[in-house]
């Protein structure tokens, strides 16, 4: 019988596991009863929880450093990014309310197609698709986790094969996302280093890919820092607190000023 791995425990000040983690970037992810989380990300199951600054990794260091460092952004110096927000003030309410938040570095074609999925739906609606597209065309990963199902393995079905998702006409838009990705009509991998207007007409020759799923795809599935989802919330903040634009201080990284602005104007209003 395998032996359990020890968690890993890393030191993180100033990071917030669950507040990250639920705040709309991505949707594989659950919560346990011991106040863990639970997800698959890169086809490899994690555990995580948090006591204070430490944080508890149930994987090997090597690990750690290869999938969860970059997927969890812990490369970048957000204390001295908060810093510069913080001049504005408007930033400063959104981070003192909603403090922690970092950007996950997902997998582009993952999240492409959640973000296709989330279209005109809700939090648990959209991780009931995703679970089951995992579930039935994805690989088993023991445990009861599965993949993310790959742009080829989706290119082979037909609209009847993705009926049980029960996704309805956004199983359209993930049939052709997987056509054009599995073809070489849209290559995800150049969208990480083109220049942005470019990955952003790139994105929207998918069927289904307006101006939100294209910042989305390019902001957490690419690491596009200078992306800039909107919806509702954010139009919100832009009318009631940046009728004139964005503030300066925000501008080259303002899709994670945007993650702050969404979660503080979703979850706490306008103070």
């Amino acid at each position: 019988m395998p032996v359990a791995l020890e968690p890993l425990c890393i030191t993180l000040p100033h990071f917030d596991l669950a507040r990250t983690l639920d705040c709309g970037q991505a949707f594989r992810w659950e919560r346990l009863a011991d106040g863990a989380f639970h997800g698959v990300a890169f086809g490899c199951p994690l555990t995580v929880r948090q006591e204070g600054d430490s944080v508890f990794f149930s994987c090997e260091e090597e690990h750690f450093a290869s999938v969860w460092y970059t997927y969890f952004d812990l490369g970048r110096d957000y204390d001295a990014l908060l810093k510069a927000f913080c001049e504005d003030a408007v930033m400063r309410k959104a981070i003192t309310a909603c403090p922690g938040i970092r950007i996950l570095r997902q997998e582009p074609w993952e999240a492409l197609c959640s973000f296709l999925i989330s279209q005109n739906n809700h939090i648990p609606r959209i991780k009931g698709i995703i679970r089951r597209l995992c579930e039935t065309f994805g690989d088993a990963l023991g445990g009861g986790d599965f993949s993310f199902p790959s742009p080829e393995r989706l290119a082979a079905l037909s609209a009847a094969d993705l009926a049980p998702l029960r996704a309805g006409f956004r199983a359209g838009y993930l049939l052709d996302a997987a056509q054009k990705v599995a073809s070489g009509a849209v290559d995800l991998s150049s969208l990480c280093s083109m220049p942005i207007e470019e990955a952003r007409t790139v994105l929207q020759r998918i069927r289904g890919v307006g101006p939100k799923v294209a910042e989305c795809t390019l902001l957490y599935g690419c690491g596009r820092m200078d992306a800039f989802p909107m919806d509702v919330w954010m139009k919100r903040v832009l009318a009631e607190c940046y009728p004139n634009g964005l503030p300066p201080c925000i501008l080259g990284v303002q899709g994670i000023a945007q993650q702050y602005l969404f979660d503080w104007r979703r979850t706490r209003g306008k103070s």
